[in-house]
Formats: structure tokens, sequence, C-alpha cells
């Protein structure tokens, strides 16, 4: 489990899916994409600055176009070693030099352009003084579509992170909860996730009795006791793609109550699996779990969206919410992870990440998802 099968990606796989993003841009009526360091630029190239800084790097996509990867001087010798460099050309620029009258030339005086949600606006506002006849648009705004719909390399990556992730729940399972401080039990979470291969953790959230009433509790001081209902919701990077899952534990017998919310909110979570299939809209997941929660009378605990894309990053889109109409296409993957949460008292919380199939969806974590006692 700690050891990587993973096949890298290639010059070809990055070329393919910066030509894909370049036409996605075309078809929304720009001009062109900029993709400043971040996931984006991850995704499209497999170049990781140490640091993004005050310099100037960006990748420019067109759809009659080359891809062109604007860098610092300095950093121009690492971007030459990223998997997709083979597939662009390197335009670098040393300090005192005018980055963006560099940039300008790559893209026309005029023109509307898709531009990271993470540039920098001191480099959004040094592009537009340059070319003031541009406009520019976030990259979730104009194509918030552009990293959902996985390959099938993916997609084997975010399985193996969503094994890794169980195999970490089946192991803190066994470990001592009573009489000990929230943040240990996260600290062992975090081991966990790491010895099963995650480079990064993102998040472990342990929220125990009241403290489960609040969805992104921050782990506390906060002693476990007898009695407790536990939310653990826990993820990260696993080869360059997200885990995410949570399961609600209790530490000792629960009450009649507790595991009548418990199963309800494992019914609801079933139900918004099952209504996971190609064309149906995203939020189609979202009411058919929120049914369950509302028509049992807790419709007022279920106080967030059911789920959220995870891909190279543990959070984007597409999101299962009311409103959102985008319909469900194989090879999406996403979070399905109702809950209730009573203030003062407890909270349950169940999710998977589930992925998109040609005729339903299937699950990327298996583990239990009974009401499960722990010591």
């Amino acid at each position: 489990m700690t050891a990587s099968t993973a096949a890298p990606f290639t010059a070809d796989d990055y070329r393919t899916r910066m030509r894909r993003a370049a036409r996605a841009a075309a078809d929304a009526g720009l001009a062109g994409l900029l993709v400043a360091p971040g996931p984006d630029l991850v995704w499209l190239t497999g170049y990781a600055p140490t640091a993004a800084t005050e310099r100037l790097t960006l990748l420019v996509l067109a759809p009659d176009r080359e891809p062109v990867l604007v860098v610092p001087t300095l950093e121009a010798p690492d971007a030459a070693h990223a998997a997709g460099a083979a597939a662009l050309t390197l335009r670098d620029w040393t300090d005192g030099k005018d980055p963006y009258a560099l940039t300008a030339g790559l893209l026309g005086a005029s023109g509307r352009f898709g531009i990271s949600d993470n540039a920098w606006a001191m480099h959004l506002l040094g592009l537009q003084k340059t070319l003031p006849g541009t406009s520019y648009a976030s990259l979730t705004e104009a194509l918030p579509m552009l990293r959902a719909v996985k390959d099938a390399a993916e997609l084997d990556l975010l399985a193996a992170a969503g094994a890794a992730a169980d195999a970490a729940f089946e192991e803190i399972r066994g470990v001592a909860f009573a009489g000990r401080r929230e943040s240990d039990v996260a600290a062992d979470l975090a081991t966990l996730l790491r010895r099963f291969g995650h480079s990064q953790v993102d998040f472990t959230i342990v929220a125990s009795g009241p403290n489960g009433a609040n969805p992104h509790h921050e782990v506390g001081d906060r002693v476990i006791e007898r009695g407790d209902m536990v939310v653990l919701d826990f993820g990260g990077l696993k080869d360059g793609y997200g885990s995410d899952t949570s399961r609600t534990v209790h530490v000792g017998e629960p009450t009649g109550e507790e595991r009548e919310v418990h199963d309800l909110v494992r019914a609801a979570q079933e139900a918004g699996f099952r209504a996971v299939r190609p064309g149906v809209p995203c939020q189609d997941v979202d009411r058919a779990a929120r049914a369950v929660i509302a028509d049992a009378g807790y419709g007022e605990y279920f106080i967030h969206r059911t789920g959220h894309g995870i891909g190279v990053t543990t959070h984007e889109p597409p999101y299962m919410i009311e409103g959102e109409e985008q319909p469900l296409v194989p090879g999406m993957c996403f979070s399905v992870e109702p809950g209730i949460y009573l203030p003062g008292r407890f909270g349950v919380r169940i999710e998977d990440i589930v992925t998109v199939t040609e005729d339903g969806g299937r699950r990327l974590n298996n583990t239990s998802r009974e009401m499960l006692i722990v010591e």
C-alpha cells in the first residue's frame, strides 16, 4: 500500500490536456487561457514551482498556437525538467525586464482570456495595464468543468487514494478514543494517511460530542469521552490525486436516538449515491440525499451541500448543490456526504468519493457505513 505503482504521466498526456483546454477555451468564446502556478498548471504541464513568487510564471494557451510557458530565467531549468515540458515552448525573462511585455506579445492587443483563480492580482493588473484592450474571466467562471472529467489513469489514481484512506480508517478503528484528545486521534490519522502513501495530508477532522455539530470543526484539546459520537473526516493527496472520506463512530454503546440519526444519514448517503448516473443534473444528487433527511424532520440540520468534485485538489468543481444544472458525465468524481448536525449535542456525516460510470456510479471508498463502536 505504501509503494506507488502508478505510471507517471507523459509529455503526450500533457499535450493532450493542453490541446483539450485550448479547444474548450475557443468553444467558450475565449481568446485563450492564462494559467498561473497552482493545480491547473500541475494538471496541464506537470510543473509545480517550489514557491509562487512575485516573479511572473504563466502558461499561455490559445487554440491556434503552440503552448508557451513564461518563466523567470532562474527557474527555467526546473521548468525544463517538468514532465510536460516537451509539449510546450519555454520563454524565460530576466530580472529587470518586463515580463508583461513578453507575455503581451503572445496574446494580441484584444480579446477575453480565462485566467487561473489563484493568479496574483499584481500579475493580472500588470497584463491589463500593458494590454488595456483585453479582459479576463476566472477559470472557475469560464471553464468550471476543465478538470472535471477524469481519464482512466486519473481514475486509477483516485481509486488508489481512496483505498489508502480506507486503510487508514480501518486502522484508526482500533486505536483508543476515550480519554484522549481530539488532536491525538487527528495526529494518528495523519500518520496513517502518510503510512499508506499520502504525500500530503490536507485535513484530519476529529469532532467529538457537541463538536460534531460543526461540520468543519477545528481539531482541539477536547478529551473524547465514553458516550461521544465522533465525526472523522480526513484526506489529502496520494501520487498527486485526492482522497476525502468521512465516517462517524461512537465511543461505547450509542443511544437509540443516536442510532436513528446515524441510520438516517446512511440512508440519505445511499439515496445520493443511487441518484448518480450520466445525464442527471448535479443538483439531483443533492436533492435525493436531502429529501431523505427533510422527510424525517431534520432538514434544517443538514447545513451544507451534498458534495464537491475531487482530483488534483480535494475540493473542485462540480458541486452537488441545488441550482447546479451541470449534467453528470462518465469520469466525473465527487463526494456524496450528507450530514445531520444537532447544535450542542452531536453530528453525523458519512462520505464516499463516487465516480460516474456509463450506467450509474461507483464508490471509491468501501469501508463500512454502519454504526461502528470504538473504545
